[in-house]
């Protein structure tokens, strides 16, 4: 019993390793089955089908691959037909192929990724390039080539770097011609750019050379000169045959065209040289390989092929990396143990008919293999094939062509990770990323009419039509902007500025100015803008303000002069008299510092006294105090500035019409209460005048350019406080509007070459109030204000004088007189005024040598016991020596 039950666990086993060993031979059967769909008659198919065979031979010819297994790969024609390809795509589904290779055409690829999607077979496609495949919806689709996204990345960088804002678009209208466009459209808007004007092309072949002539003459009459082409090499030589006639190919113009020209160049050159000639100075973008050991070689061998009637492009080298790809996704799912094998769907039963959809079936482990195909790290012919999150292969580059001559030549590289640059994008790859704008460059470029000038990229669109031009109509300081009663003209500073600065433009400019307002009180000038967004005015002239919420709506040209807002207030002048440079100091600062000097002199005389000669002596050498007082006190006003103007709860008035009005009650939290509308510098004054309480403002704010042209006249008003906005003024225009980067150029022009301040003095520059003198004394101290301290000054200097020459006087008649006079002296009168300048010669320090002589000759007396003679000797000797010096009086 036990050996049945031995002998029957032995088969067990045995049947266990045999269903084992059957399974792994049965997971690597002989053929693998393949499909590939694409258009056959196409420059692109044509490369694309000696390229998949090519791929396939190397890929049997390789042992460490697919080891046993032989690719098999059947190929279909689409012909561009969405249709067709659905139809060839079921027709795979009944040989058990395991993936599809291609379409080229993004359609097609539409459609049969709804098929991929519901029967689970891979579909890697080497030219659908349209970015809306990367959708979720299609999971079986991958894309082994490069999106339309990154190739509309490069071209907005490109118009990026040349400084362009607006460009036209002409695409054919289909899904990847359409989902490009909009792509680009996004590209172009994260620089600020934009596609003023996009027209799309019927996808058919019933296109005539007068419908083209129709859409490029329209082109001719719009203002952008930038033109990206995104069709197919049929459509877009036709184009350029037609742009050609009409002059659009000549100087001025940009020709932008996608990597459609550059696979037809790379496959069809050398082109006739009428086809050259019209397409001369284009700019196209051409999907980047590495070069490489193996692409040489490939190429090598791909003449030898081809005999060098077909060239090889990009989108040949990625047909035969995605043969490559599969391969390896199918090696590895073999590894996994993975089974090819297929099952009917309940869902395709045929009830009759000759439809025979119960033949088509669903590839069960195909989520196995499309995640061996995502998950592949391998390098081919176009460089590294490993796709990132996005299911998208990393590092898209793009190299950058212009066409010249019989040819064209390369002007850069564009990579998603650097950007333009002149070297090839490997470069980059080890260094962190750096798209700064002074890292992006391209070599110089032969535009369309043969010039290496850069194009303008814009034009006044050749329409008759002029630019509506917005200009206030000012009631108040006419002489920045007013209308000229009974005509349409204006004057004033800002419409001088306006025509000056257009007069340096290198093209005329038709306009015709546009009056805005009621003329009754000066219009809002936010509303005025405002009318640019909405298309009404095409640009405004006149004192517009440059402020925050205005810049964010409109572009403004460079400042032609320098604004902000300040308060003016009523002043009153203090007492500037005699004793003014007393007010910097109340009486307690005084004191403190009278009593501060004291203390610490106090305290030097006693430290220094015994032992430094400078502080012994009289009294008045030993003190010695300079006080220096300085206020600018001639003017006086209550209001210090916005600060103390904000915390009060007194009116204010404002200019209508102004952005004063916003800014205090929005920015500043004044409440609109305490804002009072003024309209004209009359009305400033008599608010100003009448004061708060008596129904009038306590200050003004307003722009300064009004504010000096106000106190032109006004001289008994001033600037309190600080400027606490800083603005300008210039003229406003379109968001990127390149007129107004024209604009700031000649302003600056005028800046530099001094036109602009004849400007501002012909208009702007008043004496009708002496503002000047008043200014002048606010800001400087006079001599009567410091008379009080040069009074004291002066008593105290001639105190000192009349008390030494008491001191001088006194000691003069309290001398011995010599009885015995000189024969050679003169006069008694002229001998006392000897003696006087003796006396004032005469050392001060003789006293204090007495002083210590005395000290010593009593020690001495003291100590020899003969004290008083001795003393008095020596005594009479000094005096008899100090007296020496002293010339007898007669």
């Amino acid at each position: 019993m036990n050996a049945i039950v031995l002998l029957s666990f032995f088969f067990a086993v045995c049947g266990l390793f045999s269903s084992i060993h059957s399974r792994n031979f049965t997971s690597r059967p002989a053929v693998v089955n393949i499909g590939a769909i694409f258009s056959f008659e196409t420059t692109i198919g044509r490369v694309a089908k000696i390229a998949i065979e090519e791929a396939v031979k190397d890929v049997n010819a390789n042992s460490s691959i697919l080891r046993g297994s032989k690719l098999v790969v059947s190929m279909h024609s689409s012909n561009c037909s969405g249709f067709t390809g659905m139809v060839e795509a079921l027709r795979f589904m009944e040989t058990d192929a395991v993936a599809i290779i291609g379409p080229q055409s993004s359609v097609v690829a539409h459609i049969i990724s709804q098929v991929v999607n519901e029967l689970r077979v891979p579909l890697l496609s080497f030219a659908a390039t349209d970015p809306t495949l990367d959708s979720l919806q299609f999971p079986f689709f991958v894309r082994t080539t490069r999106s339309d996204l990154y190739q509309m990345a490069a071209i907005a960088e490109i118009v990026d770097y040349y400084g362009w804002k607006q460009v036209i678009a002409i695409f054919i209208d289909d899904d990847n011609g359409r989902n490009g466009i909009l792509a680009l459209s996004d590209k172009l808007a994260e620089r600020r750019s934009k596609i003023s004007y996009k027209v799309g092309i019927p996808p058919d072949s019933g296109v005539t050379r007068g419908d083209i002539m129709d859409i490029l003459v329209k082109v001719a009459l719009m203002e952008p000169r930038v033109v990206v082409l995104h069709v197919n090499p049929k459509l877009g030589f036709s184009i350029f045959s037609v742009a050609k006639y009409l002059g659009m190919m000549s100087n001025g113009y940009v020709w932008i065209a996608t990597d459609w020209l550059s696979s037809y160049l790379d496959s069809s050159s050398p082109l006739p040289s009428e086809t050259m000639n019209i397409m001369q100075g284009v700019l196209a973008l051409r999907q980047y390989t590495p070069d490489s050991d193996r692409k040489r070689s490939f190429s090598s061998r791909w003449s030898n092929l081809t005999g060098g009637s077909l060239g090889l492009n990009s989108y040949g080298l990625y047909a035969y990396d995605s043969v490559w790809l599969v391969a390896h996704a199918i090696d590895a799912f073999f590894e996994q143990g993975g089974v090819i094998s297929f099952s009917n769907d309940s869902r395709l039963r045929s009830e009759g008919g000759d439809l025979h959809l119960d033949a088509m079936s669903i590839f069960d482990d195909g989520l196995l293999l499309l995640k061996n195909v995502l998950r592949s790290d391998l390098v081919g012919l176009t460089g590294p094939l490993k796709f990132d999150s996005d299911r998208s292969l990393i590092l898209p580059a793009y190299d950058v062509i212009n066409v010249i001559g019989t040819g064209y030549r390369q002007i850069g590289y564009w990579s998603n990770y650097s950007g333009l640059s002149t070297v090839p994008p490997e470069t980059f790859y080890m260094r962190p990323p750096n798209r700064s704008s002074a890292n992006q460059q391209l070599y110089s470029v032969i535009w369309p009419g043969e010039t290496v000038l850069k194009p303008r990229g814009w034009v006044f669109p050749n329409n008759g039509k002029q630019l509506r031009i917005g200009v206030p109509i000012r009631v108040s300081f006419k002489e920045f902007v007013t209308k000229v009663q009974g005509t349409d003209m204006f004057k004033g500073f800002c419409i001088d500025v306006f025509t000056a600065a257009v007069s340096l433009l290198p093209y005329a400019v038709p306009y015709q100015f546009i009056p805005f307002g009621n003329g009754k009180e000066n219009p809002s000038y936010t509303e005025l803008v405002n009318l640019i967004t909405t298309g009404f005015f095409d640009a405004v002239v006149g004192d517009i303000a440059i402020v925050t919420n205005r810049t964010k709506i409109v572009d403004y040209t460079q400042p032609f002069v320098a604004s902000g807002l300040v308060v003016v207030a009523p002043f009153r002048k203090l007492n500037s008299g005699a004793w003014a440079f007393l007010l910097p100091f109340s009486p307690l600062m005084w004191i403190v510092t009278a009593c501060f000097f004291i203390g610490v002199g106090t305290v030097v005389w006693i430290l220094e006294h015994r032992i430094n000669d400078e502080f012994r002596g009289p009294p008045k050498r030993q003190i010695i105090t300079i006080l220096w007082g300085k206020h600018l006190q001639q003017l006086f006003s209550p209001i210090s500035g916005i600060d103390s103007l904000k915390e009060s709860d007194e009116p204010i008035g404002y200019q209508v019409g102004s952005f004063a009005e916003y800014y205090l009650s929005q920015e500043l939290g004044i409440s609109k209460s305490r804002l009072v509308p003024l309209g004209s510098p009359e009305a400033y004054a008599r608010a100003l005048e009448l004061g708060p309480k008596k129904g009038g403002v306590a200050a003004v704010v307003d722009e300064l350019p009004y504010v000096e042209l106000f106190l032109s006249t006004q001289c008994t008003f001033r600037i309190v406080g600080q400027e606490f906005t800083k603005s300008g003024w210039g003229f406003a225009f379109p968001r990127d509007s390149p007129l107004a980067i024209d604009m700031s150029t000649a302003i600056l022009a005028l800046s530099e070459n001094g036109d602009l301040q004849r400007i501002h003095d012909k208009w702007l520059m008043h004496s009708g109030c002496s503002s000047d003198s008043t200014e002048l004394e606010s800001d400087r101290l006079q001599l009567k204000s410091f008379s009080g301290l040069f009074l004291i000054c002066g008593l105290a200097c001639f105190l000192a004088l009349f008390i030494y020459f008491l001191q001088i006087i006194r000691q003069l008649y309290s001398a011995p007189t010599v009885e015995a006079a000189s024969p050679l002296q003169g006069s008694s009168r002229s001998g006392r005024l000897h003696r006087l300048l003796s006396l004032m010669d005469e050392k001060e320090d003789q006293s204090r040598q007495k002083n210590k002589r005395r000290k010593v000759e009593r020690s001495l007396s003291e100590n020899d016991g003969d004290a008083k003679s001795g003393s008095n000797t020596k005594r009479k000797g000094i005096e008899m020596t100090s007296g020496s010096n002293i010339n007898p009086i007669s």
